[in-house]
């Protein structure tokens, strides 16, 4: 049996090595590391060392949701919940720092320490019939080899034999009931019978001592692979809220609620559709077009066929919903350009156009949709020229005008004297968690909504030094999928398959 070390960022889950943690998160951790580190005496007993790590973890991660302790023979386990009798998810044999004999190495893998941990997961899995194990860990403080649960699923579990013998040494009914009679002629010899290379994600924490203790923070981003792989997120495999299958519901009832719909359920089915009468703000995207083109008059121009028992309110709405779509689409792609943007040039805030400073009403909107964005800068005429002279040209159909918008409105015909309330669990509240107004006019209202959240979807080894909830390109596409797709059935295609798309395509190419 040959370990196959992983590296930290490939045993990481592809959309949380993409969440950045957030700046008072990694200050603690670096913190209790440094307690754990300083703290170790290397000829103290295992029990003292143990009783580190579990300090450790419990005031980094762990304290109010998971139960850290030992379980039996087990050195420490950590359960999947925040009582003792919820099951155990992580595994883990601790050895003290001078122990090498008995410590797993790189080139060591049967000995004493990962003949334990087989017994204590047999015991775990077989007799206590625990099949939500996540995790196995071997430490001795300093390093930690991590093994996926799957894994000795297939080596041990599914090993007939060897779970024969163990229930047979546990009955009693073999020559010693001793465990070093388990680890000797039991376990050592099926180790020993395993010829493939195994995989687990080794950790040195001495490897970190020089990022973690210097007075540079740019160096910290070091330290996010190991912040995150001894997080309960990774140990435990919780859902996180950036995963990119997770729809941010805050984010996607605010933005409904700005656009004038609302979600509603129909015995078990989501229903999108326009806000109740009396509960509507004329300040919102829908209410707004629906003003405009019936007081210019507009839905007679407009080439569209209806049932013949549509009513004129119901086309009307029915119109400046996909004119809201089309604009909601445009604006929400706009931020997650504006925020690569910034991104690629350090943070210079001349690249962040989306705002109420540079965009002031609806005209400057459209302006941007369809003088600036869909024109290379040389052919930018007047203010747009110098007012966003950092933002690209896009050669995209998305700033065209689409037919509709030809023969309705655009947004630069909306009101802007019209005000929004705040939605009552908006994300826009003061330091003691109050709304900060009762309303807003719609284009501040959605800038600052949007300016609320962190769309710098690309967060590999970077910390979020404001605390502010990540928007990927991912959960915009669920986003855009339910609001889109409610009535056409559209869907949003998952990134992996666009990578797989994009790089087939590519490598083809050259």
């Amino acid at each position: 049996m040959q370990l196959i070390p992983t590296p930290i960022q490939l045993s990481l889950n592809p959309a949380f090595r993409k969440l950045k943690p957030n700046r008072e998160e990694i200050e603690l951790f670096k913190h209790e590391l440094i307690q754990l580190l300083d703290r170790i005496k290397e000829f103290e007993s295992e029990e003292y060392h143990k009783n580190l790590v579990i300090d450790f973890l419990n005031s980094t991660y762990y304290k109010n949701n998971h139960y850290i302790n030992t379980k039996g023979r087990s050195d420490l386990v950590v359960h999947n919940g925040k009582e003792p009798n919820t099951p155990v998810g992580v595994l883990m044999e601790a050895k003290k720092p001078t122990n090498k004999s008995e410590m797993i190495s790189k080139d060591n893998v049967n000995v004493k320490s990962f003949q334990e941990l087989v017994l204590y997961y047999l015991r775990e899995r077989k007799t206590q019939k625990n099949f939500q194990l996540r995790y196995l860990i071997i430490t001795n403080i300093y390093e930690w080899f991590i093994f996926d649960a799957q894994t000795f699923e297939k080596l041990f579990y599914e090993n007939k034999k060897l779970v024969s013998d163990f229930e047979e040494f546990e009955a009693g009914r073999l020559t010693s009931k001793n465990t070093d009679f388990f680890y000797k002629e039991i376990a050592a010899p099926a180790i020993q019978k395993i010829t493939q290379d195994v995989a687990c994600t080794y950790v040195n924490l001495n490897d970190f001592q020089k990022p973690l203790r210097n007075a540079d923070r740019s160096d910290d981003k070091k330290l996010i692979p190991l912040f995150k792989l001894l997080s309960p997120i990774h140990l435990l495999k919780l859902p996180f809220a950036n995963d990119n299958n997770t729809l941010n519901k805050d984010f996607y009832a605010e933005l409904l609620h700005i656009i004038g719909l609302e979600e509603t359920k129909d015995g078990g089915k989501s229903i999108i559709g326009r806000k109740k009468d009396g509960n509507r703000d004329e300040g919102s995207l829908i209410e707004n077009a629906i003003e405009k083109i019936d007081m210019m008059d507009k839905l007679s121009r407009i080439n569209r066929i209806f049932q013949p028992t549509t009513t004129i309110d119901e086309k009307l709405y029915t119109v400046s919903l996909d004119l809201s779509i089309t604009w909601i689409n445009r604006i929400l792609f706009l931020k997650l350009l504006e925020s690569q943007l910034l991104k690629y040039q350090n943070g210079n805030k001349a690249y962040r156009f989306l705002s109420i400073e540079h965009i002031k009403n609806f005209d400057d909107l459209d302006n941007l949709f369809f003088k600036v964005l869909a024109r290379k800068p040389d052919e930018r005429k007047g203010e747009s020229k110098t007012r966003f002279s950092h933002v690209p040209y896009l050669n995209s159909s998305l700033f065209e005008p689409t037919e509709l918008e030809q023969d309705a409105i655009s947004i630069g015909n909306l009101q802007d004297s019209f005000n929004i309330r705040l939605y009552s669990k908006s994300i826009l509240k003061d330091k003691k968690g109050k709304l900060i107004a009762s309303e807003l006019p719609p284009l501040e209202y959605l800038f600052r909504f949007l300016d609320a959240y962190d769309f710098s979807s690309e967060g590999y080894e970077e910390i979020q030094e404001e605390n502010k909830t990540l928007i990927s390109a991912s959960v915009l596409g669920l986003i855009f999928e339910k609001i889109n797709g409610y009535k056409d059935g559209s869907f949003f295609t998952p990134s992996f398959i666009t990578m797989y798309i994009c790089r087939e395509t590519i490598s083809r190419a050259i």
